[in-house]
């Protein structure tokens, strides 16, 4: 196995590169399209084939994630979705790996996932101007003025997202959780860093009124959390996912446009519910292994 980690990682990495340049060699002519002509009509119908590219991008990247190992991967309640819906996605966060697992989970299950992600990625190269030309939200997460920024960016990219059926997903915790940064903001849950509610509480006011279940999702790794190199030298055999669909309470639909101080504290305390049950599970699916 260890002589196959080399090859398999080498094959994995060339399938990856080429479907992603050739993905955004597809997706540049439309994003200037939609740049060029900022147009609701055009918009529509760049949206549509944009994220129809991405899908088949993760499509791809499915396969050779099975191809090179995936074995032990176990999946539940991933079932009973509409591709023609608007969903807000909740998870924990653990690794650069997550983002591929829930892709794998949800392609074609659920519209395409829509990331709130820190702002620096916009420069990767390639796929940060791919994300750019999917519109995902980039944000700073450097409070003050940084801040005020984060949340127009949050508010005008929720904004697009009502043209087509879209799944915004939120990672709570802000970052990838570690024991260090546990220890450091002192979150009282075992498994999980603190929740944050800005991405999720503007994704709420711009989409509130179409948004009705949010699909809180758990991601445990049983053998350790992995690496990104560990995926792609097919050594992530085992990995648990459960998915659960949670009715968005009525009180929370309401856009958060000032008037009601008690907005943010009702939606912290849901959040904190959810988290508080999601901690109890991690424990539960990680004493069953």
């Amino acid at each position: 196995m260890s002589l196959l980690a080399p090859i398999k990682a080498t094959f994995a990495g060339v399938v990856l590169a080429v479907n992603t340049l050739v993905g955004f060699s597809l997706m540049m002519p439309l994003a200037l399209l939609k740049l060029v002509l900022p147009l609701r009509a055009v918009r529509s119908v760049a949206d549509v084939l944009l994220n129809g590219i991405a899908e088949n991008w993760i499509s791809i990247n499915n396969g050779w994630i099975e191809l090179v190992g995936q074995r032990g991967w176990e999946i539940r309640g991933a079932e009973g979705f509409k591709r023609q819906g608007w969903y807000l996605v909740s998870s924990n966060h653990q690794s650069w790996v997550d983002i591929l697992v829930l892709q794998k989970v949800f392609n074609r299950r659920i519209p395409l996932l829509k990331f709130f992600i820190k702002h620096e990625l916009i420069f990767v190269p390639v796929i940060g101007l791919a994300w750019w030309a999917l519109d995902f939200p980039f944000m700073r997460r450097k409070g003050g003025a940084s801040a005020r920024q984060d949340l127009e960016a949050a508010r005008k990219a929720c904004e697009k997202f009502r043209v087509v059926p879209t799944s915004v997903i939120s990672f709570l915790e802000g970052t990838r959780f570690t024991p260090g940064k546990q220890a450091q903001q002192k979150s009282p849950y075992q498994h999980l860093l603190k929740p944050k509610t800005g991405g999720i509480a503007m994704a709420l006011e711009t989409l509130g009124d179409k948004l009705e279940t949010l699909v809180d999702v758990t991601i445990v790794y049983p053998d350790g959390v992995p690496t990104f190199t560990d995926l792609l030298s097919g050594r992530v055999r085992n990995v648990i996912v459960t998915v659960r669909q949670v009715h968005i309470p009525e009180n929370l639909h309401v856009a958060e446009d000032g008037t009601d101080p008690q907005y943010r504290q009702r939606l912290q305390s849901w959040i904190n519910g959810l988290w508080d049950a999601k901690d109890a599970e991690l424990s539960a699916l990680r004493k069953g292994r």
